[in-house]
């Protein structure tokens, strides 16, 4: 049985807001008693609408932020607990939507060892951590280029590099995408496979883009600070209806299988890859096919 990296409980989680002599003028719920778990190792992708509480609860896997109420554990630490702040980051690290704002030195190199040399990681180790991490994202042919010279893309997986090389257990990603292109989502979305896969490093995925999260072992659905919906990719997005009601959509090949099935075409639930409707389509044609074979005899 899997360990469990990432453990909360009934988390609530208030944005106070104050006026100048420090009395409160109104208080926004932003999580009401969400409670979620990832095992070690998962690929978790956790979808929302605007303000539904996904990248706060982010925040809360990284320490930026500690609960008003509840629990939330990271790897065995209360992040409620300042002592263990410095450890919680090591072994949860974060990655934004802008990689701009990661990006600080003016090679591509320079910038992904400067984590672990501010964790005191010896110089001869820092390198090798460099060269495994760019090797790790597919950056290494661009380790001495400079960061303002590459793609969107190429940045975010700069960026990864350098979360990487701090050798985390988990990365929590609040919306890499936002920013890219359709290529440079592509490119970043394989280098988070490639890293969940090959070096088993936990991911927390915090996206509003369906397509990025049907190869995610687990899918959590969060809409106005609650977690409404979860399961498999293809367990939540079966649910068509229920996601158009938070406002959601689910993958293009999801959406088409659905309005064929309305119109009487014998499709399965849960499809969501293309290669999947194709063979359940196929499906349907030979079998229509046997059935005409039928009748004319």
């Amino acid at each position: 049985m899997k360990e469990t990296m990432i453990d909360a409980k009934q988390v609530v989680f208030e944005y106070i807001r104050r006026d100048e002599e420090g009395n409160v003028e109104s208080v926004n719920r932003a999580l009401d008693q969400v409670t979620l778990e990832v095992k070690k190792g998962d690929f978790v992708a956790i979808l929302g609408a605007n303000g539904s509480g996904k990248s706060t609860i982010a925040k809360h896997i990284n320490a930026i932020l500690v609960p008003t109420e509840g629990t939330v554990w990271v790897d065995g630490m209360d992040i409620a607990r300042e002592d263990k702040i410095w450890e919680i980051r090591q072994s949860a690290g974060m990655v934004f939507q802008n990689p701009d704002n990661q990006i600080i030195a003016t090679v591509v190199e320079e910038d992904v060892g400067f984590g672990p040399e501010n964790l005191g990681v010896p110089t001869e180790e820092i390198w090798k951590r460099v060269e495994q991490s760019l090797k790790a994202v597919g950056m290494y042919e661009y380790r001495s280029h400079s960061p303002n010279k590459l793609s969107g893309g190429q940045k975010q997986r700069v960026a990864i590099a350098g979360i990487m090389a701090m050798k985390p257990k988990c990365i929590v990603l609040d919306e890499p995408t936002a920013m890219l292109d359709p290529n440079g989502r592509r490119e970043v979305i394989q280098t988070i496979r490639e890293l969940n896969k090959k070096e088993h490093v936990t991911v927390l995925l915090i996206t509003h883009y369906m397509d990025e999260v049907t190869y995610a072992d687990h899918v959590i659905v969060m809409d106005k600070g609650k977690v409404v919906l979860t399961g498999t990719p293809k367990e939540v997005f079966s649910q068509v209806e229920i996601m158009k009601q938070h406002k959601l959509d689910v993958p293009q090949v999801t959406e088409l299988a659905y309005e064929l099935k309305k119109r009487g075409i014998m499709l399965p639930d849960g499809i969501i890859t293309k290669e999947e409707f194709i063979t359940a389509l196929l499906d349907c044609v030979k079998q229509k096919g046997r059935e005409y074979g039928n009748y004319l005899r």
